[in-house]
């Protein structure tokens, strides 16, 4: 695995080592490196080869630094000179995006030169301005969406790939598209559309515009009702889609598969505790309908697979229905 280092003056690695590990989960081989005023370059350079050092000493090391020209990079910056190759790589303007990216990317990148080819674009790219009429659009996003075509401008009847929607992904997260999805899960399921499927959320101009805004770079994301998500995996045009869709309550998942959506994995994220509720995870809350429902689902031959983010270990559903109904009996 490379190792990636955080370096900054003063303790912003730390706080941003400490915002990556929220939306990743505890993470090997990541350490931060503070520039205190008290300490000299000498100084910072030794606390950069302890932490090098504390990583396991690994061949791969990606170091992300708060600014072109400080102590911090000019130590770095040395470090790697001395060394020579490609192994040690250095990127300048340390964001919580950027080291999301890096903390994605490792996962399927063995060098720290690749990574860091893949994190710039990606972390300029989440440099936005609102309200939009403040932000000058790039020439090249602007072409990327136009190329973009929705479904209703190609003819109807039209097969594209094999007429079916890919379904990579399907998500039960009260909280719908947030940070651990739009980041951990979409690195890895990597769609080329977020559909979020409930119809509170199309009806709620303002929950939508939040959904599509907060999509990553480079992914689309669409609020739709269940009708129309049922429509949209009979309608062969999205056939070359790739998607992961989102739910907000396992009742709408059971509307959409009991509708013919094929879906045959589920992860179970997050579902918020409310008045009548029973606390199963310390992501979970269920009432007797959810439990019916999942159980209904369940016999429809739906996998699930339960836990908050990719790093968290799963749980077995039975053992979480079966705590869900032994708190809801308690409950009476």
């Amino acid at each position: 695995m490379v190792g990636i280092v955080l370096a900054s003056h003063g303790r912003f690695s730390m706080g941003i080592k400490e915002s990556g590990q929220m939306i990743f989960g505890p993470q090997e081989a990541l350490v931060a490196v503070v520039l205190t005023p008290e300490m000299g370059p000498e100084d910072f350079r030794n606390k950069v080869l302890a932490a090098i050092e504390a990583l396991g000493n690994p061949e791969q090391i990606l170091f992300l630094v708060d600014l072109w020209g400080g102590t911090p990079f000019n130590q770095i910056s040395t470090l790697i000179e001395e060394r020579g190759g490609e192994d040690w790589v250095a990127v300048t303007g340390l964001s919580l995006p950027m080291l999301v990216e890096a903390l994605g990317d490792r996962m399927g990148m063995n060098t720290a030169k690749e990574i860091a080819q893949a994190i710039k674009p990606e972390a300029k790219a989440a440099v936005r301005i609102i309200p939009a009429g403040c932000e000058i659009e790039d020439a090249a996003p602007a072409a990327a969406a136009a190329a973009a075509a929705p479904a209703a401008a190609i003819p109807e009847g039209t097969v594209l790939g094999d007429g079916h929607i890919d379904i990579a992904f399907a998500r039960v997260d009260t909280r719908l598209l947030h940070g651990q999805v739009a980041t951990t899960v979409t690195k890895q399921v990597n769609p080329d559309r977020i559909i979020v499927c409930s119809d509170n959320v199309a009806r709620d101009d303002l929950r939508k515009s939040m959904i599509e805004q907060a999509a990553p770079p480079g992914v689309k994301a669409h609020v739709v009702p269940i009708d129309k998500m049922i429509a949209v995996s009979k309608d062969p045009r999205f056939g070359a889609t790739r998607a992961m869709l989102l739910f907000e309550t396992p009742q709408d998942l059971l509307r959409a598969v009991e509708g013919g959506v094929d879906i045959k994995e589920v992860n179970l994220g997050s579902m918020a505790h409310s008045k009548g509720k029973v606390v199963v995870t310390n992501a979970i809350a269920m009432d007797q309908d959810d439990v019916d429902t999942l159980e209904k689902l369940a016999s429809k031959g739906i996998k699930f697979d339960v836990r908050k983010v990719p790093a968290d270990s799963p749980e077995p559903f039975d053992a979480v229905i079966k705590k869900a109904k032994s708190e809801l009996a308690a409950q009476k």
